[in-house]
């Protein structure tokens, strides 16, 4: 089938660091005309549930995702994973097992902040997240409420970014681990935001192409005209899919794009379709 749609492919609800839930957040896709909607939450698939559900009585095509973070040589990267469903228990065993990881960084985190003379405790950054995995931003958001920066942004800048003297680097997977992880799961690997992968873009692609990544996130809110170009010609010469979206992860958030404000060419968007609807159950 031919979708002529406003899609959304990179959205992030409170069953990660996000701060609206997952059917709160079918319902502004919907209000924003999107009519195709990825929850890709950070290493969990626990909103996907709701968003389906919600997606089905708003007429909402939601996409069962996830972003898993995973560490190379050259710094963080962030796997999106399409039409993931575990149906095996061991890989749903190692899904629930990324949700550990993050606690672990976490407290690295605050360690590194001690370190600093910033004490939070954890059992504070826990009760911020909720049920939600842990990610760096509940510790930003534990920082502001402890006066130690003005805003998320500035904990970011100054302590928790890659770089900065509070950062740890994430202590799961490698990417190619990602892709097989997803792969296992049903799902379509496309590598996140390549543009803000702060080593060899390239090398990184084609090491992920040689475990099977299926995708791009070619349109991205932080990409430059010049990078869209550039990967989008990376994609096509590669065999890969183009996707994008957002990042969205609040109305309210600090240099947050508008959901849904990414825009795909319409081929694209007929390619990934295809391929979730052709994939293996």
């Amino acid at each position: 089938m031919l979708w002529c749609v406003r899609t959304e492919l990179h959205c992030h609800t409170t069953a990660s660091d996000g701060r609206h839930a997952p059917a709160q957040v079918v319902r502004l896709a919907h209000q924003r005309g999107v009519t195709l909607l990825a929850i890709t939450d950070h290493d969990t698939l626990a909103g996907n549930e709701e968003a389906v559900l919600a997606g089905q009585a708003l007429h909402v095509r939601v996409i069962r995702g996830v972003e898993i973070s995973a560490l190379s040589p050259g710094g963080e990267v962030h796997v999106l994973g399409y039409g993931v469903q575990p149906r095996d228990p061991h890989v749903q065993a190692e899904f629930d097992g990324l949700r550990g990881v993050r606690e672990a960084r976490a407290r690295a985190i605050l360690d590194k902040l001690a370190s600093l003379g910033i004490h939070i405790p954890f059992e504070r950054v826990r009760l911020l997240a909720g049920d939600a995995v842990i990610g760096r931003p509940h510790v930003a958001r534990a920082m502001v409420e402890a006066g130690i920066v003005a805003t998320q942004n500035e904990a970011f800048d100054l302590y928790l970014a890659e770089g900065k003297p509070a950062f740890v680097a994430h202590l799961g997977l490698t990417p190619a681990q990602a892709v097989r992880l997803i792969h296992a799961a049903g799902g379509l690997a496309v590598l996140a935001h390549p543009g803000l992968y702060l080593g060899d873009a390239l090398a990184l692609i084609d090491e992920l192409v040689e475990a099977g990544l299926d995708g791009l996130e070619v349109f991205y809110p932080l990409h430059t005209p010049e990078q869209v170009e550039a990967f989008a010609r990376l994609a096509r010469a590669r065999n890969l899919l183009l996707t994008g979206g957002s990042d969205f992860h609040s109305l309210e958030g600090e240099g947050t794009a508008p959901l849904g404000s990414v825009s795909l060419p319409e081929s694209a968007i007929t390619a990934l379709l295809e391929r979730l609807d052709n994939a293996p159950c």
